[in-house]
C-alpha cells in the first residue's frame, strides 16, 4: 500500500534528497512555557511554492492581549515565521494556558493547517500535545493547542549531558509507539526532531505538532513513515551520544566530524548501551543495520516498535545505598558527664546516697501527706454512711434506669457494609463514559477508576447531560444509610445523587426517586439517604464535576471530570 501523508495538503513535494531531520530547523513552540523554540528555518523549511505565494500572505498585526473568538487571550509570541506566528495565550473561559498557530486566511498554507490541525485532534491520542480547536475567523486562521507548563524539551535535557539507558529507552518505546498509532490512522509528523518531543514532570514522553507543524512550513513527502521512523532513530542517536547524528549542527547539538560519515553511537561516546546503538542504526538512513550485526533496517515506526519488543528490558538504576555516618562516641555516657577522668588505676570512692527524707523539706513534706491521707479517710467514710442510708430508697430507680438504657442498646443497631451483587453504567443522554471499568468502582482496589469524559465546561454537567453515574444492585431490597464514594480529583466542586431504581437498566431519570445528596470539593463524598425506602437498585448520580488538568496514569484530557475509585453502601 502507497503511503500518505496528511500532515500538509495540496502543497508541494520540498523534501529533496537530503534527509528532513538533517536540516538544522526549528519546530513552531507548542506547549513549554520555559521554552521557547528558536526558529531558524529560512528557506530550507519552506515549499516549493515559498517564492510565489507567501510574498503576497503577510502575517496579521497582532499583539499581547488582543483576543481571538473573545475567549483566548495572546501573551507572549513565541515564533514569527514565514506569514505566520505562534503564541502562549490564555482561555479565559476555562481558566488556562494555550498556545495558539496564527496566520492570514488568504495564507498558502491556511487551507492544509486547517486540515492537519482537524485531523490530528480527531486522533486523541493523549501521548499527542491535542489540538483543542482550529478555526477560521475575521480573516484569520488559527490552531489552538495544549500547553504544558511542567514539560521540558528534549533539547533542553540534553544541555546536561546524554540521557541514561533507560530514559533513552523509554523515549524511543513511547515515541515510536505513539507515531505507530499515528500513522495507522494516516497521520504522519514531518518535523519530529527534539524540540518537538517533551518529557512532563511525571516521566511521561508527548509529541507535539503532529501534522500541524510540517503543515505550517509547507513539508510534504512521498514516503512520511520512513520519514518519521528515521526521525526517531536520530533523536535516540542524540539522546545516547548528546551529538546530532550528520555533518551539521542542530538543535544546540554537534554533528559528526567531516568526511566520517554515520558511525555507530557506542563508537562515539565510551559506555553506550549496544542494544540501543543498533537500534538507532537500523532507525537511520544507513541501507540497513549495523556492522557487527548485518539486522534489517526499521523503514516505519510499525516496524521500530516490533523491534524494540524484540529487546531486553532496560530496568531503571538502582537507588545509590548512602551509608550512615559512622558512630561518633562523645563524653556524654551517662553517670560521667561533668566528672573528671579517673587516673589509669586509681580507685574510685564510692559515696552513699544520703537517706531519703531526712532533710527540712522531706520531713515537711512526710507531715503534708499524712494530713491528706487522714482528711480523704473521714471524707471517704461520710459518703459510705450517706449511700448506706440512701440504698434502699434508690435502688428500684436504679434497676428501672439498667432496664431502659438496656432495653435502647438492644434496640438500636449498627450500620453494616452491604455488598453490591452487580452494576450497569446509566446513560440518560448520549453516549457512555466508561461502560466497561463500572466494575472498579467496588473490587476492593481503591487504584482502580471508572471515569467520567472530559467536558469543557462545568462544573454543572448540564446542558450538554443531565448527568452521568452507575446503578448498582444490591441483592435484595435494603433499608439504605448512606454511601461513600473514593474519587480521584478535588477542587471545584463534584455533586453527588442517589437515586432509588425499580431495575438496573431503568427506562429514565424521572421513573426514580432521590434519596440523597451531596457537593464535596474533596476526594471524598458520603451521600447520607433522607428519605427512607427500601430498595434493591440504587443509582451513583454526578451532576457536577471539578476541573483538573492532564492525567498521565488514566490517559485522560484536561477538563471538568471526575472518577470513582471505590463505592460502599451501608444500611
Amino acid at each position: 500500500m502507497a503511503e500518505r501523508s496528511t500532515a500538509a495538503v495540496d502543497v508541494a513535494d520540498n523534501s529533496g534528497e537530503q534527509p528532513l531531520t538533517a536540516k538544522a530547523d526549528q519546530s513552531t513552540a507548542d506547549g513549554v512555557a520555559k521554552n521557547p523554540e528558536r526558529d531558524t528555518d529560512g528557506s530550507e523549511g519552506q515549499g516549493s511554492d515559498a517564492e510565489g505565494s507567501l510574498k503576497q500572505a503577510s502575517p496579521p498585526e497582532l499583539h499581547s492581549g488582543h483576543k481571538l473568538a473573545r475567549r483566548y487571550r495572546l501573551e507572549e509570541c513565541v515564533t514569527r515565521l514565514d506569514g505566520f506566528s505562534s503564541w502562549r495565550a490564555v482561555d479565559e473561559k476555562l481558566r488556562r494556558a494555550v498556545g495558539v498557530h496564527v496566520l492570514p486566511a488568504d495564507h498558502a498554507r491556511a487551507r492544509s493547517v486547517l486540515a492537519a490541525a482537524r485531523s490530528s485532534a480527531l486522533l486523541g491520542d493523549p501521548r499527542f500535545v491535542q489540538v483543542l480547536d482550529a478555526v477560521e475567523e475575521n480573516d484569520l486562521v488559527y490552531v489552538v493547542h495544549e500547553w504544558l507548563p511542567d514539560a521540558t524539551e528534549l533539547t533542553t535535557l540534553l544541555t546536561a549531558g546524554p540521557l541514561e539507558p533507560h530514559d533513552a529507552y523509554q523515549m524511543v518505546s513511547q515515541v515510536a509507539s505513539a507515531m505507530a498509532a499515528a500513522h495507522r490512522e494516516g497521520l504522519a509528523h514531518l518535523r519530529l526532531n527534539p524540540n518537538a518531543v517533551l518529557r512532563t514532570s511525571t516521566g511521561q514522553w508527548r509529541i507535539r505538532g503532529l501534522a500541524v507543524n510540517a503543515a505550517l512550513r509547507g513539508i510534504s513527502s512521498d514516503t512520511p513513515q520512513r520519514t518519521d521512523t528515521e526521525a526517531i532513530g536520530a533523536l535516540l542517536y542524540a539522546a545516547l551520544t548528546q551529538r546530532w547524528p550528520y555533518e551539521d549542527d542542530a538543535y544546540g547539538l554537534s554533528g559528526l566530524p567531516k568526511d566520517v560519515g554515520l558511525v555507530a553511537p557506542d563508537q562515539v561516546r565510551a559506555g553506550i548501551h549496544r542494544g540501543l546503538s543498533e537500534l538507532a542504526m537500523r532507525a537511520l538512513a544507513n541501507d540497513g543495520a549495523t556492522a557487527s550485526r548485518h539486522e534489517a533496517p526499521c523503514t516505519t515506526p510499525e516496524e521500530l516498535v516490533k523491534a524494540i519488543g524484540e529487546m531486553p528490558r532496560i530496568r531503571p538504576p538502582e537507588p545509590a545505598f548512602t551509608a550512615p555516618p559512622e558512630y561518633q562516641r562523645t563524653t556524654y555516657q551517662q553517670g560521667t558527664y561533668g566528672r573528671p577522668a579517673p587516673h589509669p588505676g586509681a580507685a574510685q570512692p564510692i559515696v552513699a546516697p544520703p537517706p531519703p527524707l531526712q532533710s527540712r523539706t522531706g520531713k515537711a513534706l512526710k507531715w503534708a501527706v499524712s494530713a491528706l491521707l487522714i482528711a480523704a479517710l473521714g471524707l471517704g467514710s461520710w459518703q459510705l454512711a450517706d449511700a448506706l442510708m440512701d440504698q434502699g430508697g434508690k435502688s428500684n430507680d436504679t434497676n428501672k434506669s439498667r432496664t431502659t438504657d438496656g432495653g435502647d442498646k438492644t434496640s438500636k443497631q449498627s450500620s453494616a457494609p452491604i455488598k453490591i451483587q452487580g452494576s450497569q453504567e446509566f446513560v440518560a443522554e448520549g453516549d457512555p463514559q466508561s461502560a466497561a471499568n463500572v466494575a472498579k468502582t467496588y473490587d476492593g482496589n481503591p487504584s482502580t477508576y471508572w471515569k467520567t469524559k472530559s467536558f469543557n465546561d462545568g462544573p454543572p454537567i448540564a446542558p450538554l447531560k443531565p448527568g452521568v453515574g452507575i446503578v448498582y444492585d444490591l441483592g435484595s431490597a435494603t433499608q439504605l444509610d448512606k454511601a461513600t464514594l473514593s474519587l480521584r480529583y478535588g477542587g471545584d466542586h463534584t455533586t453527588v445523587e442517589l437515586y432509588a431504581a425499580d431495575s438496573l437498566t431503568p427506562p429514565s431519570l424521572d421513573s426514580m426517586t432521590r434519596i440523597g445528596t451531596v457537593t464535596t470539593t474533596g476526594t471524598t463524598a458520603t451521600v447520607k439517604v433522607t428519605k427512607q425506602l427500601k430498595t434493591r437498585y440504587v443509582l451513583v448520580w454526578l451532576t457536577a464535576l471539578p476541573n483538573s488538568g492532564y492525567d498521565s496514569a488514566l490517559y485522560s484530557r484536561a477538563g471538568y471530570k471526575q472518577a470513582i475509585g471505590e463505592v460502599q453502601f451501608t444500611g
